[in-house]
């Protein structure tokens, strides 16, 4: 059967940790879930603010590329679009042994684990019995030059063989290592719209080079953000490793206390 659920899955930010040299303090990886039956619809959005923004017909918009008025425009479409996302926001400067993800593409698929935690939960617990497929949830990632996605089925297939001796927490019946598949963002335009979510909460924490932060974008994506019981932290947002919640406290991330407890 196929599946009843799509996410989409990119990052923002990078995975170096030389910090004298431009490296970003923070990478954030954002999924953004819809069900199989409306995703058509819902990911139409991105046509419909590309010609607002008067763009030429099928060309990708890039969060990044964007002035922030149109960002603006974007980020409320997505805010009222029917689609549920989640991020994993890691602090690397908080990470006690960098060393262990100094292997490339380490971090990502460390980081990939905690996003499909909570994507899986969502699905699990958001299925209704009008709902077609099997409940299970097809994986589009956004397309990384020179990163193997048969590694990342491998990867996936050791955590699931690990389930039990350590903590992984990911749904089984919801995500399959034979449903993970890889696209350029001009191909799946759900692709475009976790461009903007992963982009949005980068952008709320990572300072720029001035020491700003803008949190605007993260606040106004609050109705599609995953949240469970009214609890968003953990969920919809995680942020990675633990001792990052002192450096939460500072005033720049005060949206996060505001908008999101």
């Amino acid at each position: 059967m196929p599946s009843s659920f799509v996410a989409y899955i990119d990052e923002s930010g990078d995975e170096g940790f030389r910090f004298d040299q431009r490296s970003s303090e923070w990478f954030v990886l954002s999924a953004v879930v819809t069900r199989r039956a409306t995703d058509l619809e819902a990911v139409r959005l991105v046509d419909d603010v590309r010609a607002r923004l008067a763009r030429p017909p099928k060309k990708p918009l890039h969060f990044r590329d964007l002035r922030h008025e149109h960002r603006l425009l974007y980020v409320d479409a997505i805010a009222k679009a029917n689609l549920r996302s989640a991020s994993v926001l890691v602090h690397k400067p908080s990470l006690l042994e960098p060393e262990k993800f100094g292997e490339r593409y380490r971090l990502y698929f460390y980081v990939a684990r905690y996003l499909l935690e909570r994507v899986s939960w969502y699905c699990r617990d958001h299925r209704t019995s009008t709902d077609s497929g099997d409940g299970s949830l097809e994986l589009i990632f956004s397309n990384r030059s020179g990163m193997s996605y048969v590694e990342l089925r491998d990867y996936l297939s050791h955590l699931r063989a690990q389930t039990g001796p350590i903590d992984v927490r990911i749904e089984w019946g919801v995500v399959k290592e034979d449903q993970v598949l890889s696209f350029s963002p001009g191909r799946r335009m759900g692709l475009q719209i976790v461009d903007a979510v992963a982009g949005s909460l980068f952008y709320a924490v990572e300072p720029s080079q001035y020491g700003f932060t803008e949190d605007r974008y993260a606040r106004m994506l609050k109705p599609v953000i995953y949240h469970h019981r009214g609890r968003y932290l953990g969920y919809g947002l995680k942020f990675w490793p633990r001792d990052v919640t002192q450096l939460l406290g500072e005033d720049r991330y005060q949206w996060i206390a505001d908008h999101y407890k």
